[in-house]
């Protein structure tokens, strides 16, 4: 099963030999590939071979391209993710607007409900209690807007009443990178099941190629917003950047075992679709945080 994230953060030439990735830079190191769950291409100087990309796609490696800010620009997606990917997109297209609306009232319920959670453990019982009290008010594609409506108490209990989302800030730079981690490996479990990433069940941007994560991904939001508040960096670099990346290898609890984070993904993933396509939403399954 893979399992690491290789960060490749100097010019260097990859390529694959054997079944492993060999990385040529000041030394020359090697990865068995089947090891591999993701690849970071951070440094813009990195050249990667045809074969390796081939090889890659074929064990279904998230690969993840970042700019000259070693941010997050661009990922590798497989045209063919399961051998049934056009059954599969088939029944994506069909999924009712009832059970679409449905599935995404409980994703935005349990969101809020993590999001109060997680103002608990920062001792902000008053502002919790109101989260929750909305959770009960989320409706059917969340018509009253509850999640944007928690969205502004949570963020200024979190990172005080001057905090807006759209400031230029080492903590907004933060929260910005590691949602793009969250939604790389959501991307990557909705390809590798023969889905669509751009056929999402609320988000409906023309211009988003990945709608779909963008709507699956909102309760692991808070496993960043945990990671980042527990820190407020000051400041927001190479290293920085490196220590969101643990938020994937964390444990969590999900359908009773104890998984990290990665794995949590998978399975939480597979339970949307089951819910979408049994229009069954008991079939979700969320994570605890240990």
């Amino acid at each position: 099963m893979s399992f690491r994230t290789v960060i490749v953060s100097s010019r260097a030439k990859l390529d694959s030999k054997m079944g492993y990735l060999v990385v040529r830079g000041e030394e020359t190191k090697r990865v068995l590939l089947d090891e591999i769950e993701t690849l970071v291409v951070e440094h813009p100087a990195v050249a990667l071979t045809g074969c390796l990309l081939e090889d890659l796609v074929s064990r279904k490696v998230k690969v993840i391209f970042c700019d000259a800010a070693r941010n997050p620009v661009a990922e590798l997606v497989p045209h063919h993710g399961s051998h049934d990917s056009a059954s599969k997109i088939r029944t994506q297209i069909a999924w009712s607007s009832a059970v679409k609306a449905a599935v995404w009232q409980e994703i935005v319920s349990e969101k809020i409900r993590k999001q109060a959670a997680l103002l608990e453990e920062h001792g902000k019982e008053r502002e919790a209690a109101l989260l929750t009290s909305y959770i009960g008010q989320v409706q059917p594609l969340d018509a009253s807007n509850r999640e944007g409506h928690a969205a502004k108490v949570y963020f200024n209990a979190l990172f005080g009443m001057g905090f807006t989302r759209t400031a230029d800030t080492s903590v907004n730079a933060a929260l910005n990178y590691g949602y793009s981690l969250i939604l790389s490996a959501f991307n990557r479990e909705i390809a590798a099941n023969g889905y669509l990433t751009q056929l999402g069940i609320f988000h409906n941007n023309t211009f988003n190629h990945f709608n779909l994560g963008c709507d699956l991904m909102e309760p692991f939001r808070v496993l960043i917003d945990r990671q980042v508040s527990g820190w407020q960096p000051t400041a927001f670099g190479k290293a920085e950047k490196h220590m969101l990346w643990t938020v994937l290898e964390q444990p969590v609890q999900i359908g009773g075992s104890k998984w990290v984070v990665s794995d949590a993904i998978k399975r939480y993933t597979r339970s949307a679709f089951t819910a979408l396509n049994d229009q069954d939403v008991s079939a979700l399954l969320f994570y605890d945080w240990i």
